[in-house]
């Protein structure tokens, strides 16, 4: 058994809920010719943006990968308060200017009072991820990478499954097709000789003339290589399929098959053959079709 084939579509999620931190990343996946990381998170995780595609970049060789990241964070923290001292003059001033217009009434602002006006007092909560959030971050994303690739290995197996019943069906229409191509000369023989005959009428025909002829149509029509080579593509199609990152190689070997494919069915000069050389390339058509899923 091999390694596991590895679909492109995918998803998973991490989550980390401790000491008051709730954090969650979800990663979902679809195909895409490289990899292309796309990251949706909260502020305070942009300057950790580079270790999170790097984390990523370890789990996929190619694929688009959306991220989501959010977070709750109940922990108690220590806050620090600022005044704003401008506001406060103003509110000091507005009263001082009530007091000149209104001599009879009692001043009666206090530092407590003014503390106490809107806006004067401005809770800072320090915006920054310490240590503990950075470790909760990392979790989740890994824990998200694992479910993914999980799920990731499930299709791949799906897909390799498919892909080697389709292999076999390959198989055999390519040996019906070579039991059938040598048969294809020895009845283009016997035609011409019936036609030559007709045309002579009872006189025997050239005998060497009529093999040359037969030899050029056998030459034209010749697939001996063609299904050397398919048989060759079959046997590393399913070589590679045990391995594990298989995407860029399979979808090349599937063009060599189409290739070969083609050449059987414009040389053949035959209508069996040609039928299924067309049924050959309706299963090579799904198969990369798949592989434009894989890894």
């Amino acid at each position: 058994m091999g390694e596991s084939m590895l679909s492109m579509t995918g998803y998973g999620k991490g989550e980390y809920k401790e000491g008051g931190i709730e954090l969650t990343c979800e990663i979902k996946t679809v195909n895409n010719r490289y990899l292309d990381v796309s990251l949706k998170m909260p502020r305070i995780f942009v300057a950790y943006e580079e270790m999170i595609r790097s984390l990523i970049r370890g789990k996929l060789t190619r694929g688009h990968a959306d991220v989501f990241v959010s977070f709750k964070d109940k922990r108690e923290k220590p806050t620090s308060l600022t005044a704003d001292l401008a506001l406060a003059q103003a509110y000091v001033n507005a009263a001082n200017a009530i007091k000149e217009k209104f001599p009879e009434l009692e001043n009666d602002v206090t530092v407590a009072k003014v503390l106490r006006y809107p806006e004067v007092l401005h809770q800072d909560e320090v915006a920054v991820a310490d240590d503990e959030l950075i470790q909760a971050l990392k979790t989740a994303v890994s824990v998200a990478l694992e479910n993914l690739n999980a799920m990731r290995s499930v299709e791949g197996e799906k897909l390799k499954a498919d892909m080697l019943s389709r292999m076999a069906t390959i198989e055999t229409l390519v040996k019906e097709v070579s039991l059938r191509a040598p048969q294809v000369a020895e009845e283009y023989k016997q035609k011409l000789l019936n036609r030559v005959k007709e045309y002579l009428d009872g006189v025997n025909p050239d005998e060497s003339r009529l093999l040359t002829e037969v030899a050029i149509f056998t030459d034209k029509s010749n697939i001996d290589e063609e299904l050397t080579r398919l048989y060759s593509h079959i046997e590393q199609f399913r070589d590679i399929c045990e391995e594990g990152i298989v995407g860029r190689k399979l979808d090349f070997l599937v063009q060599e098959f189409n290739r070969e494919a083609n050449t059987t069915c414009s040389k053949s000069n035959d209508v069996a053959i040609t039928r299924l050389g067309l049924a050959l390339k309706n299963e090579i058509e799904k198969i990369r079709e798949q592989v434009q899923n894989l890894e």
